[in-house]
């Protein structure tokens, strides 16, 4: 009773707002009405590989859109929870580079729900990971909050040490699909002193964004070499060309 009065006092102090605009919502981490009616959602018929929304109907079949067919993907399946323009390139801004860690809790809500196809008993939870530098100047890996956030929802263990980037790459922004790829190649290795967690087992790979797919690549690459069974991918935000 007196942890209820306690929140009920800080909601009267600190009412819930919407975690884009801040407007007054009915509870906490949540977007109002109008946020959430202008917050592209990856739903539908997609990709099965990257999740790319696709035109038709969602009759459970196995659907690959161009850019999968023409770039092979090392992984075996992929989703998104948001496509990246507008109020969900916002968000991700945010959590990246405005310290919006906030962002985190119903990211994960998106999350679990864009990757319920792709789950199974024996997965193993990882980030895309960054190099010391950047983690140093930014403080955390966005993508390992969001992958330890969305395991502890699914009840499935994590490591957020999996995968080392050996490398600073220059940033990808404004690179061709080419170089990406090129500028990655080997850049990202398993971690020795946890490759004996994923022996065996599937791995799901989070990361804030995949545009081309190449960072995802690389990891994927590596866990598949590291002696993982399988690979699979989830982004927050998926890039798509003249969306």
């Amino acid at each position: 009773m007196a942890l209820a009065a306690l929140q009920t006092a800080l909601r009267l102090v600190y009412p819930p707002r919407c975690i884009l605009c801040g407007t007054l919502v009915d509870s906490d981490f949540g977007l109002c009405g109008p946020c959430w009616r202008d917050t592209p959602f990856a739903a539908g018929l997609v990709c099965d590989t990257c999740g790319t929304p696709l035109p038709g109907e969602d009759d459970d079949e196995k659907v690959i859109c161009d850019d999968c067919l023409v770039t092979a993907r090392p992984w075996s399946m992929g989703r998104a929870a948001l496509l990246y323009r507008d109020n969900a390139r916002r968000l991700v801004l945010a959590l990246k580079h405005g310290d919006r860690q906030d962002v985190v809790r119903p990211a994960t809500l998106w999350l679990a729900r864009a990757a319920q196809p792709m789950l199974t008993d024996d997965m193993l939870i990882a980030p895309v990971p960054l190099h010391w530098t950047r983690m140093l100047r930014r403080r955390f890996n966005q993508s390992a909050l969001l992958g330890r956030a969305l395991a502890r929802h699914l009840d499935l263990p994590d490591c957020p040490d999996l995968l080392r980037r050996t490398a600073r790459t220059p940033p990808l922004d404004g690179m061709g699909v080419e170089t990406r790829f090129t500028t990655l190649a080997g850049v990202i290795r398993v971690n020795p002193a946890r490759a004996g967690k994923m022996q065996g087992r599937t791995v799901l790979l989070v990361d804030d964004v995949m545009t081309s797919g190449a960072t995802l690549a690389a990891s994927a690459l590596a866990c598949l070499d590291g002696g993982a069974r399988d690979v699979r991918v989830l982004a927050l935000a998926r890039v798509v060309r003249d969306a």
